[in-house]
């Protein structure tokens, strides 16, 4: 069985740690194969310095936090590389021995415009092979700067692991201020943190749309739970669900037409669908047992969930059209809860109870096999990266609440917690469109 990694050390002094903003990121890593990795400052004038060192600075932070890359020093007397230079065997030899086993390449040029021009090549020393790179043109501010190095972060991991970089998505949260909660809307590393909704209300259960341009999620600002849909770039909000008793768990269908939702209007507490405009309900159980928290499958065809019906709390399958009979899914402990589909479909990600510890276990689909990727002691709200290969959640350390992220395999974990208050019920963007 993998085992979840503690962060058992203050690493303020590590490399592996830094402050953004007030938000503090820990990184943790077992087991995996690190890559050595150097990324000399870009070639640049000085009118385009900082932009091109907003560049190093992001894209060598996005690697270094994944905790599957370690970063060569770069000193003084290693000048920023262009792409033709670097692209020497005297320049591979050199980081080869150094003991780089990739190497970044890049320039920032100036456009009569008033725009810059990043341009950037992925080199393996050992091979001596230019794996690649990309060419962006795009404004001289610095959130672009920041844009640009987390695609250019997302290029590299992808070339050196195989799998998909997740450096341009974006993060949904709820952070306490005071006596208000905020819906924060922030980069995947918690930069560029924009407030969507402040409430002197809870806000749970956030859920983000397919196309990345809604969110989803229950607000108690009327005094009740009411599902509401919040569309991001104009900050126009549509009442999804508003019915007698409670309104809760929203999940949107991978096609975006329907969401599934939680409702006690007729005494308990059941899974219903609807549009997006609160138009066309339809409920999918029955019974007096407790049906609540679903979830679509990647292909749209099964909702997961959890029910109380076998006489704790499991989690249960049926068809999303409501044509078949619900089967039980979850055999391992006393209680397991919060499903969530990996967005492969190959993974069920769920919150379950082991020793009086609420931990984040992985179910593979396929197989069956279940493994615990945390500790505890009250992780809870799963939700996968686009990747399908990182999953953040919420997580209780030394009483104050924080995220937490880490690899399918428990192998690596990262957390992020603000200076003052917590934060709390993550959901994870989707890939830019």
């Amino acid at each position: 069985m993998f085992r979840a990694l503690l962060i058992l050390l203050c690493l303020a002094l590590s490399p592996s740690a830094w402050a953004s903003n007030g938000l503090r990121i820990d990184i943790t890593t077992s087991g995996s194969r690190v890559i050595p990795i150097a990324l000399p400052s870009p070639a640049a004038s000085p009118q385009q310095r900082v932009f091109a060192e907003t560049v190093l600075e992001v894209a060598s932070a996005d690697l270094s936090r994944t905790g599957a890359f370690s970063l060569l020093p770069v000193g003084p007397q290693d000048p920023p590389l262009t792409e033709a230079v670097a692209q020497t065997p005297a320049l591979f030899s050199k980081w080869k021995a150094a003991g780089a086993d990739a190497l970044v390449a890049s320039n920032v040029n100036a456009l009569s415009d008033g725009r810059v021009e990043l341009r950037f090549r992925l080199l393996h020393t050992s091979r001596q092979e230019d794996l690649g790179g990309l060419t962006f043109t795009t404004p001289a501010t610095t959130l672009d700067a920041r844009r640009s190095a987390h695609r250019m972060a997302d290029f590299i991991y992808e070339k050196l692991t195989g799998e998909p970089g997740f450096f341009s998505t974006r993060l949904a949260y709820v952070k306490k201020e005071g006596a208000q909660q905020v819906l924060v809307i922030a980069d995947s590393d918690g930069e560029n943190a924009q407030p969507a909704l402040r409430s002197t209300q809870p806000i749970i259960s956030l859920a983000w749309s397919p196309d990345g341009t809604r969110l989803a999620y229950v607000s108690f600002e009327t005094g009740k739970p009411v599902v509401y849909s919040h569309e991001l770039a104009s900050g126009r909000r549509t009442v999804v669900a508003n019915q007698k008793g409670s309104n809760s768990a929203p999940a949107w269908s991978p096609d975006g037409r329907r969401l599934a939702v939680v409702l006690t209007q007729d005494g308990s507490s059941q899974i219903y669908t609807v549009n997006p405009d609160g138009s066309n309900l339809a409920r999918l159980t029955t019974g007096a047992t407790i049906n609540t928290e679903p979830t679509f499958s990647s292909d749209g065809r099964l909702i997961y969930f959890t029910s109380d019906r076998g006489g704790s709390a499991q989690i249960y399958r049926m068809p999303a059209d409501g044509s078949g009979p619900a089967e039980r899914v979850s055999f391992n402990g006393p209680f397991n809860a919060r499903p969530v589909i990996s967005p492969d479909g190959k993974l069920m990600a769920y919150v379950g109870r082991r020793e009086n510890r609420f931990v984040i276990g992985v179910r593979d689909l396929s197989s069956g096999q279940d493994i615990v990727v945390s500790d505890g002691p009250k992780d809870d709200s799963p939700s996968f990266a686009p990747s399908s290969r990182w999953i953040i959640f919420s997580s209780r350390v030394n009483g104050r609440d924080s995220l937490s992220a880490v690899s399918v395999d428990g192998k690596i974990r990262t957390r992020m917690s603000l200076d003052t208050g917590g934060i709390r019920n993550p959901a994870w963007g989707k890939l830019p469109q």
